[in-house]
């Protein structure tokens, strides 16, 4: 079975990056350029786990993760936060929405692929 990984983040290079890392680790990779695009093309995608930024246009991480848990494609599927902010009280409002996990940009390719692996308990 391979696991499948939805990146919504608003930039084309962290996107491709992700693209590169994670598809040489052998998951399947889809993405979205924002918030908006990621929330509509979730249930279609049926992911995995979920990697999001948080600074995006139309939609923040924030709104993702809350879309996710509570609106009409509810799911419990693991949500990790990819960005550049690092603030506790951002992890912690991240966390309280309902976020799993939060990595720092720039990102380490197996440190990600490690904790993806964990996270969803697929050895892809």
């Amino acid at each position: 079975m391979t696991t499948k990984v939805l990146a919504i983040d608003d930039s084309r290079t962290i996107r491709n990056l992700l693209r590169v890392s994670l598809e040489g680790a052998g998951f399947e990779f889809h993405s979205a350029c924002d918030g908006v695009e990621g929330v509509e093309v979730f249930p279609d995608v049926d992911p995995d786990v979920v990697i999001t930024d948080i600074n995006m246009p139309k939609m923040d991480g924030f709104g993702v993760i809350d879309s996710l848990r509570s609106g009409p494609n509810r799911t419990n599927v693991p949500i990790l936060v990819l960005t550049t902010e690092s603030s506790d009280d951002l992890k912690a409002r991240a966390r309280g929405a309902g976020a799993t996990g939060w990595i720092v940009k720039p990102f380490d390719d197996a440190s990600l692929v490690s904790v993806l692996r964990r996270l969803t308990g697929h050895v892809s």
